[in-house]
């Protein structure tokens, strides 16, 4: 293992140290604790607080959604593992404004567990909470079992339609019901060319060929669809366009929203490559690109692969998704 840390038990905190330390004007964090990262000027008054949570090894997410226009918290966890309940109520209590706090997250079972024991500390002490969980890696289950989907690079797009949606002063309901609206929109598939390395444990999290991919792969190393043999940038472009369609069909004149992912290790020129390719098709099926997002927006440490995530828009939508954002992470004037 090559990288850049002292102690591994350590990687996480001084990770967030150094975080807290390069952006005091835009994050502090709560409960003495650096793992419950919260906006500088939260609370934000008369807002609804959205807040998410999970491992760290996927930044930008989770934590690198926390700021004007995104999120108000993030409860932040060891590589690949959820963090507390108790971590994830400080952060609430912290952002709380008294209009209610919104968990926004993905379908994970250690992150829905804690998050609903948060939950019910919250309401124990009058602090109202809802509840989203984010399933758009059409991968992980067919469309009929839609419920057991993994959350993936689909949560930067509910963070940015939640967050601007409670910028603009809607209730919790309103937050909710638009954000619920987003995900029926937004599917993701990725593609795996490498493992990558847990600090703690010191070796790889799986095992795969030079010549090969795993299409379908998890952030986490979760296995995907298949294994095959590597193909072309033009290839895997079809590939991941054709089975998000497969589940999400597209018509001339819709709008969409792309994002071509690198998951870590993957260089800004070859998410190029697979968007032009992205591109061509959409073109191809009269389908108007609104907005490409192309670099990092949900890794898993030092992983060589990419994802693909489209977002059917409407007009409402559209605002919401230009609404301006600014995180340390994520700029949108």
């Amino acid at each position: 293992m090559k990288k850049i840390l002292n102690d591994p038990n350590n990687y996480v905190t001084e990770m967030l140290e150094g975080l807290l330390k390069a952006h005091p004007d835009m994050l502090g964090f709560t409960g003495g604790d650096y793992h419950c990262v919260v906006r500088a000027d939260a609370p934000i008054q008369e807002k609804v607080a959205l807040a998410t949570g999970g491992g760290s090894g996927h930044l930008p997410i989770f934590l690198g959604y926390v700021g004007r226009g995104l999120l108000d918290g993030c409860a932040v966890g060891d590589v690949f593992s959820s963090p507390s309940a108790d971590q994830m109520y400080e952060v609430t209590k912290k952002i709380n404004s008294g209009k209610g706090v919104l968990y926004l997250y993905g379908n994970y079972g250690g992150d829905i567990m804690n998050f609903d024991m948060a939950a019910e500390i919250a309401q124990i002490d009058g602090i109202e909470v809802g509840s989203i969980l984010v399933r758009d890696d059409v991968a992980s289950a067919p469309p009929e079992e839609a419920d057991r989907r993994r959350g993936v690079a689909g949560l930067v797009f509910a963070y940015k339609i939640a967050g601007a949606k409670a910028d603009q002063k809607g209730t919790l309901e309103e937050v909710k019901a638009v954000t619920l609206r987003a995900l029926n929109n937004i599917r993701s598939i990725g593609v795996a060319l490498s493992p990558c390395t847990v600090p703690a444990a010191g070796h790889p999290t799986f095992s795969i060929g030079e010549d090969e991919m795993e299409v379908g792969m998890g952030i986490h190393g979760e296995p995907g669809m298949r294994r095959e043999k590597l193909q072309t940038a033009d290839q895997i472009a079809e590939r991941m366009t054709n089975a998000i369609l497969a589940d999400m069909p597209l018509t001339t004149g819709d709008r969409v929203a792309v994002m071509v992912n690198s998951l870590g290790g993957t260089p800004k020129e070859e998410l190029y490559i697979l968007y032009r390719k992205v591109y061509d098709l959409l073109i191809d099926k009269g389908v108007t690109i609104y907005r490409p997002y192309i670099g990092e927006y949900a890794t898993s440490m030092e992983m060589i692969g990419a994802s693909l995530t489209i977002f059917k828009l409407d007009d409402e939508l559209c605002g919401l998704l230009d609404y301006p954002a600014q995180t340390p992470f994520f700029v949108q004037l």
